[in-house]
């Protein structure tokens, strides 16, 4: 058996922080990705000269030497970074008729609201003063110093004055955006506008959303920048990948870990399918709870009651894709991010009421053909009951309406300038990623318990991504990463 300290299952953004930071402080590190392509969600593909985006367009603070963002400072430890486009506004959200334009600048967000509501203006003004001043007590404590032992203790005492500001926030940090939302705002606008953030950012209600979580977008929006890398998500991934091989990590493709090989509960290596067997003590599940339970241990190598509890964490459904190549001609100017909802008095989480929208191309024009647009369009779609057949091909397009009719607000005449469309289904989400019915995560309310940590009850056995502490964004998964990495230095 190939020997190596260890090994990180899945290539995502959680997976390569844990990997290359581990690599770093110079540990012989492999990671196995099943894919032909690096980045788990967050990797772009290409299709007929367009690169497109799978999952994550929107990042903030990825070049500010001062950004809280953890995956920065990730990318800077490991000597790595991608080359960004600023932009402002971010785009726009759709509300009916209503359309409102987003700015990064909380001072401009707030002026278009005043349009709207003047009084849910002056609200949302107090509810983000809070917000923003956790976000300056946060700043204080880099997460990249962090971990998830003892150690976080002498960690977090080097930095006193940024726990003396933290200090008004404590009731804050671990509670959701929901309670101070019915403390500062009664505006019937302003309440479904922090919905629909909260929404965006965990696919969960404010009930049920961290307000730390919050505090962090609103806090990176206002006081570092808006950008796209060049190159797309792709281009984290690459930085990532670079990251780990600089410091001698080892990333195998096509390489589909089997099993976790487990004796007397403890980890000895994995299995890959194939037959071949690669020793390690530590091994890093970048997987779902779902998946590392299920298909990657047996059930005998988990105590009962710990495999009982973590396959009743709920999901979040998955989703139906849109990636379309468009002719661009007469469209300038476009912005790259639009959230349509569809019908204001239904749940923002039904199927087709909420649909997100990222043309990166108006960014980054490399993405595409000359002349054309890369546009990706996504909502919540449920897993169940959907199945391969004579009536696959006729659902998957009945059910990518509802991207089309909300593109037709942005680009009225999307369906006549299509050069190339890809349709993707739950059943696709769950292929290619890899994820348990294609979810987007654990529906983990924070009122009612909070994510896991990056422990398992196996000795040698992590987890790191969106279902590990501190949950799902990019950013989040990127601190999972550091969590672990820093307790197994």
């Amino acid at each position: 058996m190939t020997e190596y300290e260890a090994i990180a299952i899945g290539s995502g953004i959680g997976g390569l922080v844990a990997a290359a930071l581990l690599s770093h402080y110079g540990k012989r590190v492999l990671v196995c990705e099943s894919h032909s392509i690096p980045g788990g969600a967050a990797h772009s593909f290409q299709r007929q000269g367009f690169e497109f985006d799978s999952g994550p367009s929107f990042y903030c603070g990825l070049k500010a030497a001062d950004s809280l963002n953890p995956l920065q400072q990730v990318l800077t430890r490991l000597g790595e970074s991608v080359e960004t486009i600023a932009y402002d506004p971010l785009g726009h959200y759709y509300f009916g008729d209503r359309v409102l334009p987003v700015y990064a600048s909380s001072e401009a967000y707030l002026a278009e609201i005043a349009r709207i509501t003047p009084t849910g203006a002056k609200q949302l003004e107090r509810f983000q003063r809070r917000l923003l001043g956790l976000y300056d007590g946060l700043k204080g404590i880099p997460a990249i110093a962090l971990s998830a032992d003892w150690r976080v203790i002498p960690a977090l005492l080097r930095y006193p004055g940024a726990l003396l500001n933290l200090l008004p926030h404590v009731g804050t940090i671990s509670g959701s955006v929901g309670r101070l939302l019915d403390c500062d705002v009664s505006d019937p606008f302003v309440r479904r506008l922090v919905e629909l953030e909260c929404f965006l950012l965990s696919g969960l209600s404010a009930h049920e959303t961290i307000a730390a979580e919050v505090a962090f977008m609103f806090g990176e929006r206002d006081r570092t920048a808006i950008e796209y890398p060049v190159g797309g998500s792709g281009a984290i991934v690459a930085a990532l990948v670079r990251g780990l091989q600089r410091w001698g990590g080892e990333l195998r493709l096509n390489a589909h870990v089997d099993k976790i090989l487990v004796e007397n509960r403890r980890v000895c290596g994995v299995r890959l399918r194939g037959g071949e067997e690669i020793a390690a003590p530590i091994v890093i599940s970048n997987a779902t709870i779902w998946d590392t339970y299920t298909q990657l241990l047996d059930p005998g190598d988990l105590p009962e009651a710990d495999r009982r509890e973590a396959l009743q964490t709920p999901a979040i459904a998955s989703f139906m894709h849109l990636h379309l190549g468009i002719r661009a001609d007469g469209l300038d100017p476009l912005t790259g991010h639009h959230v349509v909802v569809a019908d204001g008095d239904r749940d923002l989480a039904e199927p087709g009421n909420t649909c997100m929208i990222s043309i990166p191309t108006v960014w980054d024009p490399s993405l595409a053909p000359s002349g054309h647009h890369a546009i990706h369009a996504y909502t919540l779609e449920p897993y169940l009951g959907w199945k391969k057949g004579n009536l696959y091909k006729k659902r998957k397009r009945s059910r990518a309406e509802s991207l089309y009719r909300a593109l037709e607000r942005v680009i009225p005449d999307v369906r006549s300038r299509v050069v190339v469309e890809a349709i993707g289904t739950p059943l696709t989400h769950a292929r290619f990623l890899r994820r348990y019915r294609g979810t987007y995560g654990p529906a983990i309310a924070v009122e009612e318990r909070s994510f896991p940590s990056t422990y398992t009850p196996i000795r040698g056995l992590y987890r790191v991504g969106d279902s590990t502490l501190p949950g799902i964004g990019v950013p989040a998964v990127a601190a999972s990463g550091i969590l672990c990495a820093n307790s197994l230095r």
